[in-house]
């Protein structure tokens, strides 16, 4: 499919090695990035509702990994906040969306 217009799967974002600065936090983000990317790579099921909550537990888990990795690294009081609040809305969803699929059959 290359040259249509299809991403290699290699070359997607999250499947690569870090660019640019190599230093804790970087690293650190572009680990989780990575751990992001290879758990919302789902079997579809052709269920809509079942394919977008599991891809997006994972998505979420992966932005609350980011979000620790700020209040781990990051400097700024108002982006710490956003940090913590994502942290706390985004853990709500993920129960949410667990408890629909245990209910759900997904």
């Amino acid at each position: 499919m290359a040259g249509h217009g299809a991403m290699d799967h290699a070359a997607m974002p999250g499947n690569t090695p870090a660019q640019g600065d190599t230093g804790p936090s970087s690293r650190a983000f572009a680990a989780a990035n990575a751990a992001m990317h290879a758990a919302m790579d789902i079997a579809f099921t052709g269920n809509a509702d079942i394919d977008f909550v599991r891809g997006m537990i994972a998505h979420h888990e992966g932005a609350i990994a980011m979000a620790r990795i700020e209040l781990e690294h990051g400097k700024d009081a108002e982006i710490r906040r956003l940090a913590q609040e994502i942290i706390a809305a985004q853990t709500g969803e993920i129960e949410r969306m667990k408890a629909w699929l245990a209910k759900n059959g997904g």
